[in-house]
């Protein structure tokens, strides 16, 4: 029996004005203002309302993003009205927000029923006594400016911020929203996510917990203990005489059917299963999924209530040390079924900056995920959380999850009140998504144990309150079995005791070091087992910067303040900053090229070559070291704005040439050249999958002939040295392409020798990578 929901999506009316003294603050008030009255569309963005409006023009466009400053100390008032709905007997309504952005009171019918601190989990008020029954109900929602309230806070001295972001210390939005390296600044309001009313039965499930305590996938029919949880609700005064029916099912049948006694509303079951279908992440295996049901009937065998999820059989571990060395003496390693697994992915980073079109991009981003063979997504803590549509993506094509708290970058407040804030925002996020199969772990943070180092105070981050006590002690209680790492990355007090050497000491590692140099030594110096951020810039599409830059700021990029705000700004004067991100790439198309292009196409195609080319060698790097290296997550996907940036992807859906090379080298099976830090480079081949592979692999320098030819056999999960080539006795590309045994053709590349390049002879050499005609600029 499912929850009836009836929908309040749709058209609503958005009255706004500034938030003074004399603002309305009640909904009777409102129409005597004389405000600004536009309809709105909900789930929306005040922003998007303004713009279909005509009150603002395109934001994205030009220096148009600034016009938003004034709009951020605005009041907004968004209103409808909804017919009652019909309720039987025992029956309840409740309204639910998905998404409020940000600080708002609601009102029905002239009577204020809630209000809301936190734009990034769901609300829900019980209407019943308040519904009109013999009319229509009037609905209102009034958001206040979140720049305003935080002027409320006075930060401490423990905290710190970024220089645009103090405003949202306090305030539970999504952190880019103040300001970040990758997005604009736009605070925004709305409400972003669908309100619908949900009629709730007498009797419900309020809990579902779904739990693989062990698994033996070494045998063809898997094996595995599963436990499950469950709580349900209900007027009935005795519940001894119910059934509880538990179902395990697939496309093959059913895995497993059960009816335990119902001694009370709260009740847990071992279930011990033979033949199974493990989840497993890309590359490894299926990512099998089956349907779990579970239904609650009275003596007659009526349904009283249900419950419906999709799960996965599987365990996943992050096995660590707080501590490693250049030798490689430490671990992060993530094992899948009790089985080490080489991760391959991504960020996440915000799909939209206006958060209420996430939904409509998050298919085809996806599917660009899946496209490059990632098996493991970080969801960045400057981000909002995904929603289920996201993580049933995830279960479906074996993409592994690693979910941030929306913390980042900032220390933050640690009174009582910030602290049960945070509390309850993790307890709705964990129970939400914790039943997905796709869910590897929890981290308490982005890089706050480094921003420790940032404040000015030099202070440890193991005494981070909310790390350290209050998100694992959530984490344990209501999801036990997930891994949780305090911050990304971790500065354990062993970390902090053996020096605190991040390059040298850290077993994962943000690296951002030497972002102009092609190959740079730091790079090599790096002990980390797995990298969960690392990226180089590369300039975006001719056909993107015509569309968000005016003609007579296209070129040249030199005191162009266009460039800057789409670098991104968060304010005119905080060039400081964000103002290095042209020049930088200026200065890496020099390094890798000895010169700097006089026109727009070969700027473009000089910088896309050389974020491919990084790129590419930090996922080799790591591949070649498996199994002392164990991952790279590179920074990123796609961008959630028009702007110039890390992304292999721009907003509009342009693919640069990085994403080509990537595509490439996140092949489960992939042969590729070591990047030396001296010597002469070693060919290597490394196979995720859980089958040995063979074939043959030929490499041609594309400029001269064969400087390899010969079979490979690769075991298991395994990788295989074939040997060392010889040294380049001059700046070259060597085409690497190979044939499995079963007839798979691939290829790959390695630019052989040192820098500068010659780019005219580069680009001759893209010919021979056969790229798709749909990656890189047009005019390569």
């Amino acid at each position: 029996m499912s929850v009836t929901q009836i929908s309040l999506d749709g058209v609503w009316k958005l009255t706004a004005g500034p938030q003074t003294a004399a603002a309305p603050r009640q909904p009777a008030a409102l129409d005597a203002a004389g405000w600004l009255t536009i309809p709105a569309t909900v789930p929306g963005n005040v922003e998007l309302d303004l713009m279909a409006a005509g009150r603002l023009p395109e934001l994205s466009v030009a220096n148009n993003i600034f016009l938003l400053r004034e709009f951020e100390s605005w009041d907004w008032w968004y209103r409808r009205s909804f017919a009652t709905p019909a309720l039987a007997a025992g029956q309840r309504c409740e309204l639910g927000f998905e998404g409020i952005d940000c600080l708002a009171n609601i009102w029905l019918n002239g009577v204020q029923i809630g209000s809301t601190d936190n734009m990034l989990i769901a609300h829900r008020f019980d209407v019943t006594e308040h519904l009109n029954r013999a009319g229509d109900n009037e609905l209102v929602v009034r958001i206040e400016s979140p720049v305003l309230a935080s002027r409320r806070h006075i930060p401490e001295p423990h905290e710190s911020a970024f220089p645009t972001n103090y405003e949202g210390q306090s305030i539970r939005k999504a952190p880019h929203m103040y300001g970040w390296d990758i997005m604009p600044r736009l605070v925004s309001a709305g409400l972003w996510r669908s309100v619908r009313l949900e009629i709730i039965e007498p009797t419900r499930f309020r809990s579902v917990y779904f739990a693989t305590l062990a698994i033996d996938a070494t045998k063809a029919a898997a094996s595995a203990t599963v436990l499950l949880d469950w709580n349900f609700d209900t007027e009935r005064l005795n519940v001894d005489d119910l059934t509880l029916r538990i179902r395990l099912a697939d496309e093959h049948g059913v895995l497993h059917e059960s009816t335990p006694a119902v001694f009370g509303t709260s009740g847990r079951s071992q279930l011990k299963l033979a033949n199974v279908r493990p989840w497993w992440p890309r590359g490894r295996g299926e990512a099998h999924l089956y349907d779990l049901q579970l239904e609650l009937l009275d003596p007659a065998g009526n349904l009283l209530a249900a419950n419906h999820e999709r799960v996965g059989i599987r365990t996943i571990v992050l096995e660590r040390t707080d501590v490693t060395n250049p030798a490689g003496e430490g671990e992060f390693v993530f094992l899948v079924n009790g089985e080490k697994t080489f991760v391959h992915g991504t960020n996440w980073v915000p799909l939209d900056a206006l958060h209420a079109r996430d939904r409509q991009h998050l298919e085809a981003v996806f599917a660009l995920m899946v496209d490059v063979n990632c098996n493991m997504v970080r969801c960045w803590g400057g981000n909002v959380y995904e929603d289920h549509a996201f993580f049933d993506l995830c279960d479906r094509h074996g993409v592994m999850v690693w979910q941030d708290f929306a913390l980042a970058c900032a220390i933050y407040p640690a009174d009582e009140a910030f602290v049960a804030t945070m509390r309850h925002e993790a307890e709705q996020v964990i129970t939400k998504l914790r039943n997905h199969a796709s869910l590897a772990l929890w981290a308490g943070n982005n890089e706050i144990d480094e921003a420790y180092e940032w404040g000015g105070l030099k202070q440890d981050p193991n005494l981070d309150r909310m790390s350290r006590e209050v998100l694992p002690q959530v984490v344990r209680r209501l999801d036990p079995l997930r891994p949780y790492l305090p911050s990304s990355p971790y500065h354990s007090a062993a970390f902090v005791k053996a020096g605190g050497d991040g390059l040298r000491q850290a077993p994962e590692q943000h690296l951002w070091g030497y972002r102009d140099q092609y190959k740079h030594e730091y790079f090599y110096q790096s002990a980390a087992h797995f990298v969960s951020e690392v990226g180089y810039h590369g300039c975006t599409d001719r056909r993107t910067l015509e569309r968000f830059l005016d003609a007579d700021h296209l070129w040249p990029w030199k005191d162009n303040d266009q460039w800057l705000t789409h670098a991104t700004i968060p304010h005119p004067r905080e060039t400081y900053r964000y103002g290095y991100r042209i020049p930088l790439m200026a200065n890496q198309i020099r390094n890798m090229f000895g010169l700097e292009p006089d026109n727009l196409d070969d700027f473009i195609l000089a910088s896309q070559i050389f974020q491919a080319e990084c790129k590419k060698f930090f996922i080799e790097r790591m591949r070649c070291g498996k199994w002392q290296r164990t991952g790279v997550l590179w920074w990123n996907l796609r961008d959630g704005w028009p702007i110039i940036s890390d992304a292999v992807v721009d907003y509009y859906g342009i693919k640069k040439l990085a994403y080509e090379y990537i595509r490439r080298v996140q092949q489960d099976v992939c042969v590729m050249v070591a990047p030396p830090a001296q010597g002469a480079p070693r060919l290597v081949a490394v196979n995720e999958t859980r089958e040995g592979q063979a074939g043959q692999v030929r490499i041609r320098d594309v400029d001269g002939g064969v400087l390899y030819d010969g079979g490979f056999s690769i075991a298991a999960n395994g990788i295989v040295d074939l040997g060392a080539l010889p040294l380049a006795m001059r700046p070259a590309m060597w085409l690497i392409e190979w044939t499995l045994a079963d007839g798979t053709r691939a290829m790959n590349h390695y630019l052989a020798g040192g820098t500068p390049f010659d780019y005219p002879q580069y680009r001759k050499w893209l010919a021979a990578l056969k790229i798709p005609t749909d990656v890189g600029p047009q005019r390569m």
